[in-house]
């Protein structure tokens, strides 16, 4: 990354990243005013049952003109390849070129409770990824996969450009992204420590494929629990850390949080889904030290303090979700001319 930036160095790349919580419409609202402002990407979230992130980048692309839209992240058991190929074509030419595609192999148990065999993740990575490369380059493609079988199909339109970025927690999956993809969308809920450990995995996949660190884009996750009512940080930053430890294991072991912890979580919760008021039980069990390692806690000091660590230990674009409601003065505050 270079020389470690300081306080009042300007951030090149800084985006936003949205999930159910905030109304459709807001986004829209909000997008319009995080480009004005000079943030590069907005990435919209797709995991449980919440909102079908193509359909929202769809959304933003149509109120905006420059910023890049992402998808953080859509999986890979329910789109035939060819079909998802063809989606982000259509996005391409709607937004002119600044569609990302982020991928992922969905999590347990949520995976189970919708029906799919969650199996062989890396194969199956591999061959969507490899697959989608081809048709986007405009080949016609023939491919006998495991998971993914393609004989003789080209897209009729080429887009302009997709980059694909594999979602990836795992260190093996790090790996294999940094081999074949465009980029890696790194997780939320990990600590700066956990960054750098990643870096190497991402590393020697790069290094398989003749490429350099620098040639895989990185940007991250980072939850932002900001608020000038401290209080009301804390309490909302220790009930997100609670409940993602609850709920998705490849999370909590990431985050370095002990067995002994996100077990006893875990017997307060029942797992996923769970209820406000066991998650209320388990936040007792997360201190505020903890949520200020996994997460960007307090006023707008402290967060752009933590955002820097990230960018340090790794992160090339950090993606702040907000998590406490409070939108606008992150956008008005936390833009790239800011830092």
């Amino acid at each position: 990354m270079g020389g470690a930036l300081k306080m009042g160095k300007r951030l090149d790349r800084i985006g936003l990243y949205f999930t159910a919580p905030t109304p459709l419409r807001d986004e829209m609202d909000y997008a319009r005013l995080a480009e004005r402002g000079g943030f590069t990407s907005i990435w919209q979230g797709e995991s449980r049952t919440s909102r079908d992130s193509t359909i929202s980048i769809a959304a933003l692309g149509a109120v905006t003109e420059k910023i890049k839209l992402g998808t953080g992240v859509l999986h890979t058991w329910t789109r035939n390849v060819v079909t998802l190929a063809t989606t982000f074509t259509t996005l391409d030419e709607l937004t002119n070129g600044r569609a990302c595609l982020g991928i992922g192999v969905l999590w347990e148990p949520m995976a189970s409770k919708i029906g799919i065999e969650r199996r062989k993740t890396l194969q199956a990575m591999f061959e969507h990824v490899t697959v989608l490369k081809k048709l986007f380059s405009g080949e016609e493609v023939f491919f006998e996969g495991e998971f993914v079988k393609v004989r003789g199909v080209r897209l009729e339109r080429v887009p302009s450009q997709v980059p694909v970025y594999v979602g990836a927690t795992g260190f093996k999956m790090m790996e294999l992204a940094g081999e074949i993809a465009d980029g890696v969308l790194l997780n939320y809920l990990v600590s700066p420590e956990y960054n750098r450990k990643a870096l190497q995995h991402i590393e020697n996949g790069a290094k398989k494929a003749g490429r350099k660190l620098d040639d895989i884009d990185r940007p991250q996750l980072l939850a932002v629990a900001y608020s000038v009512d401290l209080e009301k940080a804390y309490r909302r930053a220790r009930l997100m850390v609670a409940e993602y430890l609850a709920m998705e294991p490849h999370i909590a072991l990431a985050s370095g949080v002990s067995e002994k912890i996100t077990g006893e979580i875990r017997e307060i919760t029942g797992g996923w889904p769970t209820t406000e008021r066991k998650l209320e039980q388990a936040m007792e069990l997360v201190d505020e030290k903890l949520a200020s390692t996994l997460m960007a806690v307090g006023d707008l000091k402290t967060v752009k303090r933590k955002i820097i660590e990230y960018v340090e230990a790794g992160c090339t674009e950090p993606l702040l979700y907000p998590v406490t409601g409070e939108v606008l003065p992150i956008i008005e505050y936390l833009a790239p001319t800011s830092f």
